[in-house]
């Protein structure tokens, strides 16, 4: 049976991992499987990778075929490495702590560059964190600033209506002033005339009573001087008529 080690998908639409699985080679790709060696996830930086190593390693050397993805993952987990380690070993080409020796000696180098990939990864988004870090402030400065000034804007047009209403106020209080100083002053002037006109019509009366109380006087002096001689002429009249009877009644 020809077998091969290759991926089956897991997750959802947009993050999407993997199984390392042994499956025939004529089962579909997300069928059934005869080992699961362990996972792969694409979603992280660098990839993650969980592998039981040594069963990728018998499943290698019993003739199983890694699809191109897997043999690179193979490949970063050293298993291809410790598998042409052991057919040196077995050729006698060197022993076996040797070869031992080689694969510790390349998985340092290899945990070390990881290690430094990982560090480099991290310096990066610290600096992509902190450039974007930077962009927003920009950014919200940018948005405070324009709310401010909109508030200032807001806050000067408020004043300037309120300076307006308070000299439109203040105009037609003067206006209100001025109009009731003129009609105070009319009054004034009314209230003279009156007075003036009632003085005359007074200073009239009084020369036409004067006048009346003139010639009132005028004909009662003349009534007097009428009567005057009239009782003189009487008392003749009487004094005559006694000296008259005075002789006969003696």
């Amino acid at each position: 049976m020809a077998t091969k080690i290759r991926l089956q998908r897991h997750g959802r639409k947009g993050y999407a991992f993997y199984h390392i699985v042994a499956a025939d080679s004529r089962a579909p790709r997300d069928g059934k499987f005869i080992e699961r060696l362990g996972s792969y996830n694409p979603n992280t930086n660098p990839a993650t990778i969980d592998l039981n190593f040594d069963r990728a390693l018998y499943w290698l050397e019993t003739g199983a075929q890694p699809t191109d993805t897997v043999r690179n993952i193979l490949s970063r987990e050293g298993v291809l490495l410790k598998k042409h380690l052991n057919g040196g070993v077995k050729k006698g080409a060197f022993s076996a702590e040797v070869a031992e020796q080689k694969f510790e000696a390349w998985k340092k180098e290899k945990q070390a560059a990881l290690s430094a990939k990982i560090s480099s990864l991290s310096q990066a988004e610290k600096a992509l964190f902190k450039q974007r870090l930077e962009e927003e402030k920009e950014v919200y400065k940018a948005k405070a600033d324009a709310l401010a000034k909109k508030k200032a804007d807001l806050l000067q047009a408020q004043v300037d209506a309120a300076a307006a209403e308070a000299a439109e106020a203040a105009e037609t209080e003067a206006k209100a002033a001025e109009e009731a100083a003129e009609a105070k002053v009319a009054k004034v002037e009314t209230d003279t005339t009156e007075a003036k006109a009632e003085l005359v019509e007074a200073k009239a009366t009084e020369a036409k009573a004067e006048v009346a109380e003139a010639e009132a006087k005028a004909t009662e002096e003349k009534a007097e001087a009428v009567e005057e001689p009239a009782q003189a002429a009487s008392g003749s009249e009487e004094a005559q008529q006694t000296a008259d009877e005075k002789p006969a009644n003696e």
